[in-house]
């Protein structure tokens, strides 16, 4: 873990009213603003655990996820909104907020 910089400012993406500790996952944005800047990703349970990818590969990610091309992996899950089939679909108006939980617009010098 020593590649890891020490003074990463980590963003959990939990629910604005997420209590307890988790296990979340969080993000961290690396320096640069080109697509091979670097994105650090951990979760709260195993922090020492760090993912490394680049940005363009976060940014492809997170427009998958939106587009819903990862739905199939959690259909038919007890509690999962917004997929069809799910036991609790979520409202297509929360939809727009989607974004603010994958930190595709939570960067410093975004």
């Amino acid at each position: 873990m020593s590649d890891i910089p020490p003074d990463l400012h980590w963003e959990r993406a939990a629910p604005p009213d997420a209590t307890g500790p988790g296990p979340w996952i969080e993000l961290a944005f690396g320096e640069g603003d080109d697509g091979e800047a670097p994105v650090y990703i951990r979760e709260t349970s195993d922090p020492t655990n760090v993912v490394t990818t680049n940005r363009r590969k976060w940014d492809a990610f997170v427009l998958g996820v939106q587009a819903g091309e990862f739905d199939h992996f959690v259909e038919g899950v007890e509690g999962v909104e917004g997929v069809e089939g799910a036991e609790n679909p979520a409202d297509p108006a929360d939809s727009a907020d989607s974004a603010d939980t994958t930190g595709l617009g939570n960067r410093p010098d975004a």
